[in-house]
């Protein structure tokens, strides 16, 4: 008889975990209060981000702490009660940001990466999902020579380290590929392995359809208890109750509230985000994913217009929207290329998923056997989903996984 397993949680990471473990021969239940790929999938870049082999860490140098102070800057704001909430984690945030600490995980972090392209290849053909993903890589855009090429380097040490692939553009070679790019724009770096998405929440709902095609069960409900029952696992909505002999917590920002009660404490704090969709002005059009880099906001040429997101947010999970960042952004992006009205009636808010060390939990529960963890993936869920079905899976059957599972396990806390 199939193990049964109840998935919690219907983002990029959720629907990869039950999509590999159906495939498996698991029979899985998929539960989630929104429709596959609503919430934080929903709203981010749409790069499945390759040559991210570096999480972000925390500043640790004076002059960018202190130009975070007066709250203006695009890629970073922050409310003071969201940073006090959170003061705890942040502050072992900051702790492993250290060069010491960050020179250790970063490493470890990378093995992760480097599955990624590879894990979304299978999945995007059996979802016949290929008409919304591109192969031709992104752009990090740069205004000033030295900060190109401190970049410059670095990306040296990626492909050096990891393989990364990426070519070096001058402005007569940012022209070529974005023709209607202001003049401030001086150079960039095209990273070539990462493919890009057009509709993010798109490709999870055709991984969500093709996990139903595989056998699997997809249940929208709000669920409103989790508990072990002798062998096996209770999850209840507020309509069913599902028992299982597995369940995997893959709630995304949610995850950490829903450890509680079952006696765990992680350092879970969330960074927010904000996007809007854009429409172009007359004979323009985006032809490449662009991070402005010495700024903090993306660009990305979407189905349903030019979507800018925008850097991190500190504050608390369901603090009211504070669209002032995307203002911000809005108002530097229009300088460097043509974008025409708002597509969107109010700004998408989501909520990134992080722990202090900026490395996911991935792996069993410490004292509950059949309770499976994954998330914490930060700003890289879209990107880690498959990898982390697949590392799961592995483990879920007892089999050895890719690479070294000790760093993601979840009593490193």
């Amino acid at each position: 008889m199939a193990r049964q397993t109840v998935v919690l949680g219907a983002g990029m990471v959720g629907v990869s975990i039950a999509w590999q473990l159906q495939k498996r021969g698991f029979q899985v239940t998929l539960i989630d209060r929104r429709q596959p790929g609503r919430e934080t999938s929903f709203g981010n870049a749409g790069i499945i981000q390759r040559e991210a082999v570096r999480p972000y860490p925390f500043p640790r140098d004076m002059k960018t702490i202190l130009s975070v102070l007066p709250n203006r800057r695009v890629d970073i704001r922050y409310r003071p009660t969201g940073m006090i909430k959170a003061a705890s984690p942040l502050l072992s945030y900051w702790h492993h940001s250290s060069s010491r600490l960050y020179k250790k995980i970063v490493p470890e972090y990378a093995s992760l990466i480097q599955l990624c392209l590879d894990a979304h290849a299978p999945m995007i053909e059996a979802a016949g999902a290929d008409a919304l993903v591109r192969r031709e890589g992104w752009l990090e855009i740069y205004r000033t020579p030295e900060k190109l090429a401190k970049r410059v380097k670095e990306a040296e040490e990626a492909r050096d380290l990891y393989g990364v692939q990426f070519a070096v553009l001058d402005r007569q070679g940012v022209a070529e590929k974005e023709p209607q790019l202001g003049e401030q724009i001086i150079g960039a770096i095209h990273w070539l392995d990462p493919w890009t998405v057009a509709d993010p929440g798109g490709l999870v709902a055709a991984y969500a359809e093709s996990f139903v095609a595989l056998g699997g069960q997809l249940v929208q409900a709000d669920i409103t208890g989790v508990s072990q029952q002798g062998a096996q696992w209770q999850v209840t909505t507020a309509t069913d109750t599902f028992t299982a002999d597995d369940v995997v917590m893959a709630l995304g920002p949610w995850a950490g509230e829903w450890m509680k009660p079952l006696g765990y404490h992680f350092p879970t704090f969330v960074k927010r985000g904000y996007h809007m969709h854009y429409a172009t002005q007359p004979d323009t059009r985006l032809h490449y994913w662009l991070m402005d880099a010495e700024v903090g906001y993306l660009l990305a040429p979407m189905n349903a217009g030019v979507r800018l997101t925008t850097g991190a947010e500190l504050d608390r999970l369901e603090s009211p929207a504070d669209e002032e960042q995307l203002g911000a952004a809005e108002s530097v992006a229009r300088t460097i290329f043509p974008l025409a009205d708002r597509k969107d009636e109010r700004a998408w808010k989501g909520a990134r998923p992080c722990l202090p060390d900026m490395k996911p939990v991935i792996g069993p529960a410490p004292r509950h056997p059949g309770l499976w963890l994954a998330f914490g993936h930060g700003h890289q869920g879209f990107t880690l989903g498959p990898a982390t079905g697949q590392l799961l899976a592995d483990m879920m059957e007892n089999k050895p996984p890719a690479i070294d599972m000790a760093p993601f396990r979840a009593d490193r806390f």
